[in-house]
């Protein structure tokens, strides 16, 4: 099996790497610094260099063989306040690493993977996109983004054979939760989680929420009239807007 995985040297990525390695996977690591593979290639990319991704997706290719997945990991945070015009600028780096970044990893592999009729294609959302939070706009807004993305994405390639998964964690415990001032709902471990995306990769999902028990927090906050979400929303705890990651 081959893998490619952004957002790899830590966190839900590192942790997705153990997963596969532990399977034999033949791995291309993609992340910010170098990481070591013992079987595959490091990739030491920003994802939104999407000349830079094309050509990760042209080496990769070449030395192992079409992917069979590809999962678009990498993510940042940020705490804003969108009635302040300085986190404007936050905004629009999140929005590029969460949704211009995953979209350009998954672009890059696609082609080769329609051309030979398999393979999947995911993504990590957040249950952070089914509603905006307070002080966590931005991120909210580009899981938002990307869950919309991923599910054009799946209508383009319908029929293809190639799957595309939205995959959509709760809170992982993780550095860029780690941040967090307040206490987070059933929280699991990275390991955990990658044990979970995994299977529901492995079941081809359209939209997975992890773990279980967020699945029915999100049907209860989708379903929330707005009067009702605004006011418990505004009363809710804030992440750190001195802090991003």
């Amino acid at each position: 099996m081959r893998v490619v995985i952004t957002g790899a040297s830590s966190g839900i990525g590192e942790a997705l790497a153990r997963h596969y390695a532990a399977q034999g996977a033949v791995l291309g690591l993609i992340s910010r610094r170098p990481v070591t593979v013992s079987n595959g290639a490091s990739y030491p990319v920003d994802v939104t260099d999407e000349a830079a991704m094309a050509r990760v997706a042209r080496d990769f290719i070449d030395r192992f063989g079409v992917p069979d997945l590809v999962i678009a990991n990498a993510g940042i945070s940020s705490g804003t306040s969108g009635a302040d015009g300085g986190d404007v600028a936050k905004l629009r780096k999140v929005l590029e690493v969460n949704v211009a970044g995953l979209a350009a990893t998954l672009a890059a592999f696609a082609p080769a993977m329609r051309e030979a009729g398999r393979g999947t294609l995911a993504g990590i959302a957040s249950v952070a996109g089914f509603r905006g939070l307070a002080g966590n706009g931005a991120y909210c807004a580009s899981k938002s983004a990307a869950i919309t993305w991923l599910e054009a994405l799946r209508t383009e390639l319908y029929g293809s054979g190639v799957s595309v998964v939205c995959v959509c964690p709760g809170y992982i415990d993780t550095p860029m939760t780690r941040v967090n001032r307040f206490r987070m709902p059933f929280l699991i471990s990275a390991d955990d989680a990658a044990r979970r995306i995994a299977r529901a990769i492995e079941g081809k999902r359209r939209l997975a929420v992890i773990p279980w028990q967020m699945a029915l927090v999100s049907l209860l906050l989708r379903a929330m009239p707005g009067w009702l979400f605004d006011r418990i929303a505004s009363r809710a705890p804030r992440k750190p807007r001195d802090v991003a990651v």
